[in-house]
């Protein structure tokens, strides 16, 4: 039945500011129906360009047709802010949760959310756990051996060295396991210690430890400005791999097609 659908702004806000988004609802009785919804690179511009695309795709909604289709399951870390993270409901919140949401919609797919660890997300995509990663995973010719990519949804931007406060981006580095920070580090020689989550790089910074962590500008940036002073940003920026896409078995040609079309849609 064909609905008709005003618009409404609503705002959000994130670490990088709060971003309006229209939302199209239904005119005569509010919000229509979606889905069911269950919901790592890089930064100094790369803020500001996710914020605009993050309005941008926010923006299809107005337009976006609802269908009825397959679910697909986006499975992500939710540990990550603000790429992904969980509310006090455990409902995934942050940037690809706009991004993986409107996606669906262009797409005309109804989508679902899946919580994974980062260690164990490839695996777990292959497996048949979920249907695509939106996890902020740069794209490189290591993991495209295993799964296929679709476009980029962010462009490459530089990886940060975050330390104590008057320290430097050398000595023991800590680093997310299985990024390309850590496989960065590992190449150059450095000293390399890893660990399952990206709490735990700051911790063991704060702790001693690690004399710096190499990660994400995007994720860093933050945790830099809420520290009080006790953290800085230190050394070069490094550019590590290529854009940011969403992952797929590389027997879901079709799902990355879908991805793709919606993606340069957007």
């Amino acid at each position: 039945k064909s609905l008709r659908y005003c618009n409404a702004v609503l705002t959000q806000k994130y670490p990088f500011g709060t971003v309006s988004k229209v939302k199209p609802v239904q005119c005569s009785k509010g919000v229509p129906a979606h889905r069911s919804v269950q919901r790592r690179t890089n930064v100094p511009t790369g803020v500001n360009a996710m914020k605009k695309i993050l309005v941008a795709s926010l923006a299809l909604f107005a337009t976006a047709s609802v269908a009825t289709a397959d679910t697909v399951r986006l499975g992500t870390e939710g540990a990550y802010m603000p790429w992904n993270g969980l509310d006090d409901n455990n409902e995934v919140i942050g940037f690809e949760r706009e991004v993986g949401d409107a996606l669906c919609d262009i797409a005309g797919l109804t989508c679902e959310w899946v919580i994974n660890d980062w260690d164990s997300i490839i695996p777990n995509l292959v497996a048949g756990n979920y249907d695509a990663i939106i996890a902020g995973m740069s794209i490189t010719a290591e993991r495209d051996e295993v799964i296929d990519f679709t476009a980029e949804y962010y462009p490459p931007s530089p990886s940060l060295y975050l330390a104590l406060a008057g320290g430097s981006a050398s000595g023991v580095i800590a680093a997310q396991t299985n990024t390309i920070q850590a496989g960065y580090v590992a190449e150059s020689g450095g000293d390399l210690i890893e660990f399952s989550t990206p709490d735990e790089t700051i911790a063991a910074v704060r702790s001693g430890e690690a004399d710096a962590v190499l990660a994400d500008g995007d994720y860093l940036t933050p945790i830099v400005e809420e520290s009080g002073g006790e953290l800085a940003i230190v050394g070069d920026s490094v550019y590590i791999g290529g854009g940011v896409g969403m992952g797929v078995r590389e027997t879901d040609g079709d799902l990355k097609a879908a991805m793709d079309a919606a993606i340069e849609q957007m």
